[in-house]
């Protein structure tokens, strides 16, 4: 029964609410009538929540809740862990990498310090190490962080501990380099050789200065019109032997498609001829004087360097350097890989036999295959490919028929037999002589005979008739055979375009029996137009760099205010864009001094 508190007692209905006599809900609260339920009723809905199932899905629900929360709270704690880890690791990385760098000049320790003080970790850090000597820095380093949970706490784990550690070292060891330097013409314009050897030689001391003795070898290439090598490495190659006047080799086609250069493949000696210079005669000088401008020049200056260490040795060689003649990219760069491929280890321990390379580089170049050595190429030029030129096959070996008396300074030219018999002997099948100099037709070459001259006798006028003796002379002339001054010695194709001109053999050598016009034809157009263009000279040079990279030999190029198409020559040799400089003036330094630090191996070994 319901209290009065609702006004007149009114029976309970089965929706617990107190009525009044007229079946309307207390309209004063909107809501039941609350009054004292009776403990009969009471006990009998809790009999029935009791008996009733469904709640018991509602715990299970709770507990489900729970264990949910549980685990992905765990996995909440775990990725802030592993995200704070990395960063961690991340900065001792980094910290470590500028510590090792050799380049460094603060203390290793503090730049660690420095790295993670910056980044807010500095009380992580728990040891430095450092170890370095001459041509090598390692530096490791550990830390330590605690990471308080938000969610594992809850399975008894309060803090997860985040470690890093980390090792960077930077070494130099088992490097070749081969830096194939331009000294073309265009180097003496805008004070560019000059700018050339003060960067060579700052590369020089940064690489010795960073490296352990007899573990790095620098070979230098300096290229023009041609690449020319000292005498002692040239010998220990199958050369041909026209002449011995310079030592340069010319290339075919297919010999730039690899980096091999072997020693005993037959290789064709480049002929030593001036293309450039009009007229020239230096056999008559004294002493004789080979041609101004040959494309392959017989100075020390030149010449390549083989495989040295010496600091001293390669700074006094840039310092010598001079510019002039074409531009030979593609020879360049085939002489540079040369220097580097394991096929001239013949060659290398025949030099150092003879004393001209060091002892250390015994198994040098290494083998591609050997994981201990960085093979490295620096290619500068301020140009572009430009005509190589050659004489043909025909301008080699063949006759001369020239002859040289150097005592009198006499040509002789064989013009064949003697079908006018123009020294009137009646024999036309001996082969005759014209003595330029001289004028002079003569059956040998002058020098190597005698000729017929007029000179004074005596003879017997007034015998006596008792003994039979001469007892009165008289002078008369006579006809004597003159002996000829000095040797003729025939020349050779080498020996002709070493010391002559090619326009100067055709006039004054030849064109006295032949004619002008036939002399400058076989002698001077013949030669003078034969060359290998700059196309085929470009495609040539990406034939070499694409054989260089595909040995792993790192290639770097360096454009030094060259145009417009010598640098896409460059950028295509280039082990990649960052491996290729574009620079102007004293920019040549820095790339000089980016490229020897990018030679020190820097690597992470933890």
């Amino acid at each position: 029964m319901c209290s009065a508190v609702c006004g007149t007692p009114i029976e309970r209905n089965e929706d617990l609410m107190c009525q009044r006599p007229d079946n309307r809900i207390d309209s004063r609260s909107a809501r039941p009538c609350l009054g004292r339920v009776s403990v009969h009723w009471l006990s009998t809905h809790a009999r029935r929540f009791a008996a009733r199932e469904d709640g018991s899905l509602i715990v299970f629900a709770v507990y489900i809740f729970i264990i949910i929360l549980m685990f992905g709270g765990i996995g909440i704690d775990l990725m802030r862990y592993e995200r704070d880890r990395a960063n961690l690791q991340y900065t001792m990385d980094r910290a470590v990498l500028a510590a090792a760098d050799l380049d460094q000049t603060l203390a290793p320790e503090d730049v660690v310090k420095d790295y993670l003080d910056k980044a807010g970790m500095r009380d992580f850090l728990t040891s430095v190490t450092v170890d370095e000597g001459l041509s090598y820095r390692t530096v490791s380093a550990t830390a330590s962080s605690d990471i308080k949970t938000q969610f594992m706490h809850m399975t008894g784990v309060d803090t997860l501990t985040a470690p890093a550690a980390s090792t960077a070292e930077e070494r130099i060891e088992g490097v070749e380099i081969s830096l194939v330097l331009d000294v073309s013409g265009s180097m003496n314009s805008n004070s560019r050789l000059t700018n050339l050897k003060i960067a060579a030689k700052d590369f020089v001391d940064q690489m010795v200065d960073n490296t352990k003795d007899g573990d790095m070898s620098i070979s230098i290439v300096p290229y023009a019109t041609q690449v020319s090598t000292p005498a002692v490495f040239l010998d220990q190659f199958n050369v041909t032997d026209e002449h011995s006047y310079s030592n340069c080799v010319n290339f075919d086609g297919s010999d730039f498609d690899s980096t091999a250069i072997s020693p005993s493949s037959e290789l064709k000696r480049t002929m030593h001829f001036d293309p450039w210079t009009s007229r020239f005669e230096g056999r008559d000088n004294d002493p004789p004087e080979l041609v101004p401008s040959p494309v392959c020049e017989a100075k020390a200056s030149r010449e390549l360097v083989v495989l040295e260490k010496d600091r001293d040795t390669l700074k006094d060689f840039i310092s010598n350097l001079s510019a002039d003649g074409n531009t030979s990219i593609d020879i360049g760069m085939k002489w540079g890989t040369a220097l580097l491929d394991p096929s001239l280890q013949p060659v290398i321990d025949a030099m150092i036999a003879s004393g001209d390379v060091s002892g250390d580089f015994s198994d040098r170049p290494h083998d591609y295959t050997d994981g201990e050595t960085l093979k490295v190429l620096v290619l500068m030029t301020d140009g572009q490919n430009t005509s190589q030129y050659y004489l043909p096959d025909d301008y080699r070996s063949d006759p001369t028929n020239a002859w040289w008396n150097a005592e009198e300074q006499v040509y002789s030219v064989n013009t064949g037999p003697d079908t006018y018999d123009r020294d009137d002997d009646g024999n036309t099948s001996e082969d005759m002589y014209y003595w330029n100099e001289l004028e002079e037709w003569g059956d040998h070459p002058y020098g190597n005979g005698t000729y017929e001259g007029e000179g004074e006798g005596e003879v017997c006028k007034k015998y006596d008739k008792k003994t039979g003796d001469c007892k009165k002379y008289k002078t008369v002339k006579v006809t004597t055979a003159v002996e000829e001054d000095g040797t003729a010695v025939e020349l050779s194709m080498g020996d002709l375009f070493a010391y002559t001109t090619a326009l100067e053999i055709a006039d004054n050598i030849f064109a006295p029996t032949m004619g002008q016009d036939d002399a400058r034809d076989k002698w001077y157009y013949g030669t003078r137009y034969v060359y290998v263009n700059s196309s085929t000279k470009n495609a040539r040079t990406k034939a070499i760099c694409d054989a260089a990279k595909a040995e792993n030999i790192i290639v770097f190029t360096i454009g030094f205010e060259a145009p417009w198409s010598g640098l896409q020559v460059l950028k295509d040799c280039a082990s990649s864009d960052s491996h290729f400089f574009d620079v102007d003036g004293l920019e040549i330094a820095d790339a000089f001094a980016s490229i020897a630090s990018s030679i020190r191996k820097l690597r992470l070994t933890q």
